[in-house]
């Protein structure tokens, strides 16, 4: 009979996953039994908290699960950082670690990478956390697990298998169990939904990272309407180039004016955080009429109360709007196709001017940079670090593919998530360019994975926008009257250190040459690095 560890590869197998990132340690090695003989490629980072940043990019850019192994104590620890991104942006990572001898828990006994209570400390962030008492509560566990990620608002998830049950004897069980997928929409809410929403002269729609499964869905929806879409920075690339698309930060004055004249919003997959609804604190978000949510999470359907609450995702829930829509309004009021511009495109078009003019001069520069690099290296990946030019592409920027903008600048806002999650993604989807664009702070917290990288082969291209220092932070400060302190650690010569893995390197003075360094990097077979420096805009 197979042993726990085994069945687990088993078990994951069954499931579609591809890849396990992970660093074996003692207490993971009987984990990594079944290894060999699967189908599943192990990836090996530099340190933990990477292996949680991978699996998330991973998941973003496939839309499966990330899975990561993890030893019991600091293994775990060093990884709770990129979980916890994960929770704060509702991406789907599976956490599977040890855990010392059942014997011993919650002793403190002093055994090594003993915790007090490991499960304690996942609970407080994972969607949930279970220990593997036997070896029949192995497959279970695993069922339970992925009807989390396809049943409800995603998340990481914490599974623990203690060192004395990893090579028990266990039964084989390959065969997924049905999770059962997400609620299905109320077909009243659908209808009564559409009502409010086809009458309204002035409509509106907000979309958030829920909405980039359902992305062909939004266009035909928002024609109909004629109404402008609002896309928050986990949905950018949905609807690009099109006349009704506001790709701008509802934190912006600019788009807040166009909410606030709005008569009925439709808000899909969005969680009002923040970190897309209100980044300067300075609350003032306008009272929204006639709001109609679509969200697969109950809670989150709760905390901010709608005229109609639809609990779905958003991929039914549009289905069934759409249907009604036309129902309702069978003529609808803008085909997309007239050359005469509809009121919809009016507002949605003076409100990207105003915000355009808005975010400023220098963003409007660093918004030009990540348009250079979207020209250069059509339908990329782009991942980005906390670093300027993100910050301000949140602010305003129309990437070309659904799902093909993502960051750690929102939400948990970990500093170190790029470089990881680029070569999560890039390995993931094998088909896609990627581009990790990165600041000379943020690249230092996991300069190590240009290692993984190379390891690997990831064909991706590492942007390090090297401003020699926290640049943004000084700004803060001095705009605070504080006078700066601690935001000038020093960089190495970032194209040595690529070098010295082996990996090819250029560095380039200024802004204007990087569509051209892209194009001569996209040709190369692995990845490579290009470093910016000495420009003004940086």
């Amino acid at each position: 009979m197979k042993t726990v560890g085994e069945v687990l590869v088993a078990l994951l197998e069954a499931r579609g996953v591809e890849i396990v990132f992970g660093i074996p340690g003692v207490h993971t090695i009987e984990l990594y039994r079944g290894l060999a003989a699967s189908r599943i490629r192990h990836v090996t980072p530099r340190h933990e908290q990477a292996a949680g940043f991978m699996a998330d990019g991973y998941a973003r850019a496939t839309g499966k699960p990330g899975v990561a192994f993890l030893i019991t104590g600091p293994g775990l620890t060093n990884a709770v950082t990129a979980l916890a991104q994960a929770r704060a942006d509702s991406v789907p990572v599976l956490a599977i670690s040890g855990v010392n001898a059942r014997a011993t828990l919650g002793k403190g006994l002093g055994h090594l990478h003993e915790l007090p209570d490991q499960r304690a400390l996942m609970r407080t962030f994972c969607l949930s956390s279970e220990r593997i008492e036997a070896p029949e509560d192995l497959a279970p566990a695993i069922d339970r697990a992925f009807a989390l990620f396809s049943s409800g608002r995603p998340g990481p998830v914490h599974i623990e298998i203690p060192t004395d049950v990893m090579a028990l004897p266990c039964p084989e069980d390959g065969a997924a169990a049905n999770s059962g997928g997400a609620a299905s929409p109320d077909p009243d809410a659908i209808a009564r939904a559409a009502e409010v929403l086809a009458s309204p002269a002035r409509p509106t729609i907000l979309i958030g990272g829920g909405a980039k499964g359902a992305a062909d869905l939004i266009a035909p929806i928002a024609q109909r309407l004629d109404a402008p879409v609002i896309a928050t920075a986990n949905a950018r690339g949905v609807m690009h180039a099109h006349p009704l698309l506001v790709p701008a930060s509802p934190s912006l004055k600019a788009v807040r004016a166009l909410i606030a004249g709005s008569d009925a919003v439709l808000a899909v997959g969005t969680e009002f955080g923040p970190t897309d609804y209100d980044m300067y604190a300075v609350g003032g978000f306008p009272d929204l009429q006639n709001l109609v949510r679509i969200d697969i999470d109950a809670e989150e359907l709760a905390r901010r109360l709608a005229e109609i609450a639809i609990r779905s995702d958003a991929r039914s829930a549009l289905e069934g709007l759409s249907v009604a829509i036309n129902r309702s309004s069978p003529g609808g009021r803008s085909s997309g196709a007239s050359d005469v511009p509809s009121v919809g495109a009016e507002r949605a078009a003076s409100a990207r001017d105003a915000a355009w003019q808005e975010i400023g001069e220098r963003y409007r520069t660093h918004v030009g940079a990540l348009e250079a690099i979207r020209e250069a290296m059509p339908g990329a990946i782009l991942v980005g670090d906390s670093t300027q030019a993100i910050y301000a592409g949140n602010l305003f920027y129309d990437h070309d593919r659904p799902g093909g903008w993502f960051n750690a600048a929102t939400g948990y806002g970990a500093l170190g998530y790029g470089p990881p999650a680029a070569i999560g993604a890039a390995l993931g989807l094998t088909d896609a360019p990627v581009v990790c664009l990165s600041g000379d702070g943020g690249i230092q917290f996991v300069l190590a994975e240009l290692g993984t990288a190379m390891d690997e082969k990831a064909k991706l291209i590492f942007v390090v926008w090297n401003n020699n220092g926290f640049q943004e932070i000084e700004c803060a400060m001095v705009e605070a009257g504080i006078a700066p302190v601690g935001v000038k650690p020093s960089a190495p010569d970032f194209c040595l250190a690529a070098q010295a893995y082996g990996m090819p390197a250029e560095r380039i003075e200024s802004l204007a040459g990087l569509g051209d360094a892209l194009r001569c990097a996209s040709a190369l077979e692995g990845p490579c690095l290009i470093e910016v420096v000495n420009d003004p805009a940086l």
